[in-house]
């Protein structure tokens, strides 16, 4: 399925706990969870549909570097700035969008957090 062959149902941004086999080999990188909890229920990823990332600065961010860091910065990303995206269906058939920010919360918290973005809904072709 493409892009265009999803219609969001709701939009969430919620902050979640992901679940992973093994940590990350990147922390800041990291790969699609295998299960999330939203709202004290768990949730087996059973396929991830697609990947994408965003290493756009925001808000002061955005203006505290040279043109020309800035342009390798958006292609590579740099330190607390990005975000990891991961269009995921569950066990139960539903379809999420999934991110990883990440920005540090604040000086002491220098992780990252996942947010479930917005569940969504396949189209089906016209026969």
């Amino acid at each position: 399925m493409t892009a265009a062959d999803w219609s969001p149902l709701q939009f969430i941004d919620e902050e979640i706990t992901v679940h992973h086999r093994r940590p990350p080999t990147l922390e800041k990188k990291p790969e699609a969870p295998q299960a999330f909890d939203w709202r004290g229920q768990a949730f087996q990823v059973a396929e991830v549909v697609s990947t994408w990332f965003d290493y756009e600065r925001r808000g002061r961010e955005a203006r505290n570097m040279a043109p020309p860091h800035a342009e390798a910065a958006l292609r590579r990303g740099s330190w607390g700035v990005g975000r990891f995206y991961f269009r995921v269906r569950t066990e139960g058939g539903r379809a999420f969008d999934l991110y990883y920010d990440r920005a540090p919360a604040k000086a002491g918290d220098r992780k990252g957090h996942w947010f479930l973005y917005r569940e969504l809904r396949a189209i089906e072709p016209h026969a």
